[in-house]
This record gives C-alpha cells, sequence and structure tokens, in this order.
C-alpha cells in the first residue's frame, strides 16, 4: 500500500500529522526516513498532538534518544541521529521498546538506520525535499494493518 502527501508549508505537515494520529492503532510503528530539516520532528508534533499529547510536550530526544508521551495511548518517540547504525541501535535497547510499544505508539525519527531490526507490521513515511517548504511524503506499508488508515487519510 502506498499514498503520497505533498506539503507546502509546515502548518499542513502538522495538520497531516494530526490526522494520521487520530487514525494510529495501538502496536502502531511509524518509521520516518529523511534528511535532516526535512520535518520530521514536525510530522512527529502533529501526531503526537492528534492522539491527545499536548503539542508543547513534543521535541527531538535528540540527546536522550527516547522521549515518552501520554495521550490517547502511550507515545514512544526515538530519534536515532546520533546512533551509527543497527548494532549501535540494539546495543542501545531499541528491541526492548519494540516490545513495550505494543500497547502504544512508536514514532521513530532516523529510521533507516534500523530498519532491518523492525519487526511486525511498520508504516515507513519517506520524506522528500522538493523546495523550501515544500515537501512530499510517501507513505509505504507492507500489510493490510495500516488499510483503514490509508483508507482515511484519502479522505477529504
Amino acid at each position: 500500500m502506498e499514498h503520497v502527501f505533498v506539503s507546502r508549508s509546515p502548518q499542513a505537515t502538522l495538520a497531516f500529522g494530526r490526522k494520521l494520529g487520530g487514525l494510529l492503532g495501538p502496536g502502531s510503528i511509524v518509521a520516518l526516513i529523511g534528511e535532516l530539516g526535512c520535518g520530521k520532528t514536525l510530522l512527529t508534533r502533529g501526531i503526537c498532538e492528534g492522539l491527545g499529547v499536548p503539542s508543547w510536550q513534543v521535541n527531538s530526544p535528540t540527546f536522550v534518544l527516547v522521549n515518552e508521551y501520554q495521550g490517547r495511548l502511550p507515545v514512544y518517540h526515538l530519534d536515532l541521529y546520533r546512533i551509527g547504525g543497527e548494532t549501535d541501535g540494539i546495543e542501545l535497547g531499541i528491541t526492548d521498546y519494540l516490545a513495550r510499544a505494543s500497547g502504544g505508539i512508536m514514532i521513530i525519527e532516523w529510521a533507516e538506520k534500523i530498519l532491518n531490526v523492525l519487526y511486525g507490521d511498520v508504516l515507513r513515511i519517506h520524506f522528500e525535499v522538493c523546495g523550501e517548504q515544500e515537501r512530499r511524503l510517501v507513505l509505504t506499508a507492507d500489510s493490510t494493518r495500516y488499510a483503514r488508515l490509508f483508507e482515511g487519510i484519502g479522505r477529504k
């Protein structure tokens, strides 16, 4: 399954994130992939708002690796910018967080560093920078777990 969303502003990215957050269910793993400054944390803030987490609580956990928030569901927000790759991720306990996330939502920034470690159904969101404020977000999933989400984001 695939869905493409083109954002022409930070506000549009935030609003799209809110919509996603409202559609995500327990056990969802959202893998954000893209270059520095492409909008991963902004989308995460929107997803968290859609899950009932106040936006002021959501920031990039670059130095602590993981932030946890409580909304409609628990949210585990990982930022893997500072790790070298899969081995570092495993040594830091990423797989432990995967197990904990079964009742909540896991959002992983810089997920490309550990994609091979992620198990289960993963919603991948690839960010492409198209202009100063324009971003192309390509959402993909390999199974039908996210079918309801894809249907929901397709509606106006």
